[in-house]
């Protein structure tokens, strides 16, 4: 068994010439680093090598080059560069030298409140790729230079893509998570959220995201829990979206409980004040998915009852089966809902799996897409 500082260290290096994405509009992004360190983490490091060598025949962009250093310590050099993409280099550059200088978590603490506006970026991948940097370093004593690297890259990604949603979500209502999900009404889809056409209607409804019904009562309507229950309660409820929603694109409501698992590995390294905006930042993100990726409520309010009497293997049966389709979303969202079930166990969880694993193709190995 290959031990997960060595099998991640040794992805990273097979890994470190391609750069944030793919695709002929940039609309896909660089699983790479984030699958492997998951592979690790799931104790199957001996399988990396195989799979970043099939991972590597997709086609990426090159790594970005830097243009112009940004100033961290000076607020109108860096915040101008928000959002910007072609800063990509100068914001890595940015961040190696913060790294070099300072600890991990001191840097994380220290941009953490400056990027969590934009959960958005690359549909929630700056943030997700920058949590599974901070496990692959918490959980090494003395961190490698390709460790601290990728770490620098995950937040340069979050900050070069960083889009904000309009409005300030807080946690001042009376409704469960649940009650919110159900109360918020949904704008009747024109066209099933199938690609091409769901990069087409999403991107338009999130353009508009305030001006759909309910977007702002629902970013005040949930009442105040402890942010490790509400992250619990987030992404049970989007286990059962993404069951109850199987006739859109299976990829973008697995964020739903990626993207707050991610977050639950970041909040014990910053200080508990952050720990409840974060978690709200995060609300408002699951409310412009349901707005931007589902036109009605089907199934979701029956979706438990539906998980526990299906026929779902245990989660060690879908873990191998995670590792065997090889797809970086299923490697990633099987070991996500491990995780999640394992701190508050519900059905939807493993149901979610399987219907992931069944919906997402498995890889053309040998193949260039």
């Amino acid at each position: 068994m290959v031990a997960y500082f060595d099998a991640v260290n040794d992805a990273l290096e097979r890994l470190d010439d391609m750069g944030y994405e793919r695709g002929e509009r940039n609309e896909l992004v660089n699983h790479g680093p984030m699958a492997t360190e998951t592979l690790a983490t799931l104790g199957h490091g001996d399988q990396i090598g195989a799979w970043v060598q099939v991972y590597r025949a997709k086609p990426h962009h090159d790594r970005p080059a830097p243009h112009l250093p940004i100033d961290a310590s000076d607020e109108g050099s860096w915040r101008p560069a928000l959002g910007d993409f072609g800063r990509a280099g100068d914001w890595e550059q940015l961040f190696v030298r913060e790294l070099a200088d300072a600890p991990w978590r001191d840097v994380v603490v220290r941009w953490w409140p400056r990027l969590i506006s934009g959960l958005l970026a690359g549909i929630t991948h700056g943030a997700i790729r920058t949590a599974h940097a901070v496990r692959s370093l918490a959980g090494t004593p003395k961190p490698s230079r390709a460790q601290l690297t990728e770490l620098a890259r995950g937040l340069a990604y979050w900050a070069a893509r960083h889009r904000s949603l309009p409005g300030q979500a807080g946690f001042r209502g009376r409704a469960s998570l649940a009650q919110a999900v159900a109360a918020l009404p949904r704008e009747q889809l024109e066209d099933s959220l199938l690609p091409p056409r769901a990069r087409v209607i999403s991107r338009e409804r999130l353009r508009r995201i305030d001006e759909l019904s309910g977007y702002d009562e629902a970013l005040q309507a949930v009442a105040p829990e402890g942010p490790q229950l509400l992250l619990s309660e987030m992404t049970a409820e989007f286990a059962g979206i993404y069951l109850a929603h199987t006739d859109i694109y299976p990829i973008p409501l697995l964020h739903g409980v990626t993207l707050p698992a991610a977050v639950r590995i970041v909040l014990p390294h910053l200080p508990v004040e952050m720990h409840l905006p974060t978690v709200a930042a995060v609300w408002q993100l699951h409310v412009a998915l349901l707005l931007a990726f589902t036109g009605d409520r089907r199934g979701e309010d029956t979706a438990r009852e539906v998980a526990l009497q299906a026929d779902v293997p245990p989660f060690d049966e879908l873990v191998a089966r995670a590792v065997e389709h090889k797809d970086e979303h299923v490697i990633k969202f099987t070991e996500a809902c491990l995780r999640e079930n394992g701190l508050r166990p519900d059905p939807r969880y493993a149901a979610a799996v399987q219907t992931a694993q069944e919906r997402i193709p498995v890889p053309e190995l040998g193949l260039i897409p």
